[in-house]
């Protein structure tokens, strides 16, 4: 999540506009996506109770998920704390916190403003904002196995990755730096074309192994103004990637896996486009479920082949979401698979998928 101050900037429009029209090196915010519809009235929600809700803690400062199930089939909850410069780990059948790992510093090991965070095999990829790299540890155990992005990155935030070729991994970081941070003045057009950062990794016996693989934004109707969630459908050939930038409306972006805008962006959010992660079911069927930042947090759901709307939920409690999960595989808790969402920064909640589908009246293939 970027500033409160960049993505709110109600009682500062003005000051902003000012801004962005005396920065002659920076660029204007250009006009809606004609494919970034006005949103309609929005519908009325469901509501579907959480699971169990994670002890708060405030200085943890909470910001992305992802999940992982060990051998003997428990599934633990990684997040990243930004304020502790931690990442926490819970177990994720009942929100119990059972360690921390990491601390201030960029040693390896050590974090500096984490974000972004995803799982692959027994690898864990952590975004780290102020380190401006990508750290790679083991598990179960978090040991550091090396860093990548250091010499490319400037502000990451956000991550996504996938298999592009036995033990060949493809990983994309959202890299939100501005021409003016506090100001929220964007860099030049141009300079939005590296708004996503690509690397092929792979990991093997004489360690980790990461090279630099290019960039991509759109400059034009799809351009990435202020960036940090990703998710990906390698199936589908397509991305989702979460614009916050409410001067062009905050809405989720279509892009191809080589880059491409591909010409729609689903309705705008009132408030801020966060975390998405793709939900997959039996038969090829799935769904995206997508954050809006606002209190309660409003979870859209869209079709995984369409993206047509297939309803909105919100939770009893659930708030101000930034970074979401979904554990689809079965576990003993949750056989039907799980959502893992941010409440407020201070904890974590979880949502059983199959009370999702029933109450959105989904798929049979996600109610099971």
């Amino acid at each position: 999540m970027h500033p409160p101050s960049l993505l709110r900037p109600l009682a500062r429009v003005a000051a902003v506009a000012a801004a962005l029209l005396l920065a002659a090196c920076a660029t204007r915010p250009a006009v809606p996506p004609p494919s970034a519809e006005a949103a309609p009235p929005a519908p009325v929600p469901v509501v579907v109770a959480e699971a169990w809700a994670s002890p708060a803690v405030e200085a943890d400062e909470l910001d992305s998920l992802a999940a992982w199930q060990a051998e003997d089939g428990r599934v633990w909850l990684y997040a990243t704390a930004k304020g502790s410069e931690r990442v926490v780990v819970f177990d994720a059948a009942t929100g119990e916190r059972v360690r921390e790992a990491g601390g201030p510093g960029a040693a390896p090991g050590r974090f500096a403003r984490p974000n972004g965070i995803a799982v692959f095999g027994d690898l864990l990829f952590v975004v780290e904002r102020d380190n401006r790299r990508v750290q790679v540890l083991a598990l179960p155990g978090l040991e550091p196995l090396g860093a990548f992005g250091q010499d490319r990155l400037r502000t990451p935030y956000g991550l996504w990755l996938y298999e592009h070729a036995p033990g060949e991994l493809t990983v994309l970081v959202t890299d939100s730096f501005m021409a003016d941070f506090k100001r929220g003045v964007l860099p030049p057009r141009g300079q939005l074309a590296e708004r996503v950062k690509r690397f092929r990794v792979r990991v093997d016996e004489h360690g980790l192994h990461a090279d630099d693989a290019g960039a991509f934004g759109d400059i034009g109707d799809g351009a990435l103004n202020m960036v940090e969630s990703i998710a990906g459908d390698p199936a589908g050939n397509r991305l989702l990637i979460a614009d916050e930038d409410h001067r062009v409306g905050s809405a989720l972006r279509e892009y191809a896996l080589d880059g491409r805008y591909l010409g729609r962006s689903l309705p705008v959010f009132q408030g801020d486009a966060e975390g998405v992660a793709l939900w997959e079911c039996e038969a090829g069927v799935g769904y995206w479920i997508a954050a809006e930042q606002v209190r309660p947090t409003r979870f859209h759901v869209y079709a995984r082949d369409t993206l047509a709307a297939a309803g909105e939920f919100v939770g009893a409690r659930t708030a101000l979401t930034d970074g979401v999960a979904v554990f689809a595989a079965p576990s003993a808790r949750f056989p039907g698979g799980a959502l893992f969402a941010l409440d407020e920064d201070r904890a974590v909640t979880a949502f059983d998928l199959r009370e999702v589908a029933r109450a959105l009246q989904l798929s049979p293939h996600c109610a099971r």
